[in-house]
């Protein structure tokens, strides 16, 4: 009773995952049975882990789970690390016009659509009339087969990634170093540190907390693939391209809308929600190991 305007205040976001996080748990099921649609979820065949087992033989769920993970690392450890850049940069920028452009400009590519993404990744990447291909043609070399070339793709993947979110990405780190005591970087500049030196010794230490709270809430995110990024600008059909682009949500996708495999998806998402449960339990324990005063709990 003592906190009840501030339970009042959570209500919103407890009834969300109530209703969107909870009640849906029995379908969890469907991982365990094999569905078809004449008996229902609870009537269908039960078949244990049989499920699990057949994404295990096939190798399906290494090259999955290699894929998600790997661009998912990619997409953490360079994200961070250029969001901490072109928030230092902003801050050591003093023409106030300059620095407004500059934020919107990276600021408004996060608002554009994953569809109209992949629309212009394939006016640029097409073979018979993308921009690319024009270029390439016009200085005398032989047209690039981009969407039969699983090698580049993970390039494309991650900096279109980048390209999207830097901007918004960087405005927390932006936000905490306009929050620090100036009064350091002012005393620093008197006894004599350049630029390159307040950033190492004092912005980017200040930074450090803000960076280990956003890790850790990524790393629950690690086995959770941008599935509007991965659907529009590869698509489900290129099956050329699904050693190196293909993860659990694209996987998921083709499972329940083009095999109506119900079960099989399932299976994939209940992996996929306990692996990243255990992804950040050891990642919190680690952190709570070597600086106890940013974990989550």
């Amino acid at each position: 009773m003592r906190n009840r305007s501030l339970l009042l205040m959570c209500l919103p976001a407890i009834v969300f995952f109530l209703i969107f996080a909870y009640l849906p748990m029995p379908g969890l099921y469907l991982a365990f049975i094999n569905y078809n649609y004449t008996d229902g979820i609870f009537r269908s065949q039960f078949v244990g882990f049989d499920n699990f087992r057949f994404l295990v033989i096939t190798g399906d769920l290494w090259r999955l789970t290699f894929n998600t993970i790997a661009y998912n690392i990619a997409f953490i450890l360079l994200g961070n690390v250029v969001q901490i850049a072109v928030a230092i940069l902003l801050n050591e920028m003093r023409a106030k016009w300059f620095k407004k452009t500059a934020q919107t400009l990276m600021f408004l590519p996060y608002f554009i659509s994953a569809v109209l993404v992949g629309l212009i990744a394939y006016n640029i990447l097409s073979y018979d009339y993308g921009v690319l291909n024009s270029i390439l043609q016009s200085l005398g070399f032989d047209k690039a087969k981009v969407y039969s070339n699983p090698n580049v793709w993970p390039f494309i993947i991650v900096l279109t990634y980048l390209w999207q979110s830097t901007g918004y990405g960087s405005i927390v780190y932006f936000a905490a170093i306009m929050g620090m005591d100036h009064e350091m970087i002012e005393a620093a500049q008197i006894d004599g540190a350049n630029a390159f030196q307040r950033i190492r010794h004092i912005i980017l230490p200040w930074l450090k907390p803000t960076f280990v709270i956003l890790l850790l809430f990524s790393l629950g995110g690690i086995l959770r693939g941008n599935f509007g990024l991965f659907f529009n600008l590869v698509g489900a059909s290129n099956s050329s391209l699904f050693p190196t682009t293909d993860i659990i949500e694209t996987y998921v996708f083709r499972a329940l809308m083009t095999n109506f495999n119900f079960s099989m998806g399932s299976a994939v998402s209940m992996y996929q929600s306990v692996f990243g449960f255990l992804v950040v339990l050891t990642a919190n324990w680690l952190v709570k190991k070597v600086s106890p005063d940013n974990s989550l709990f």
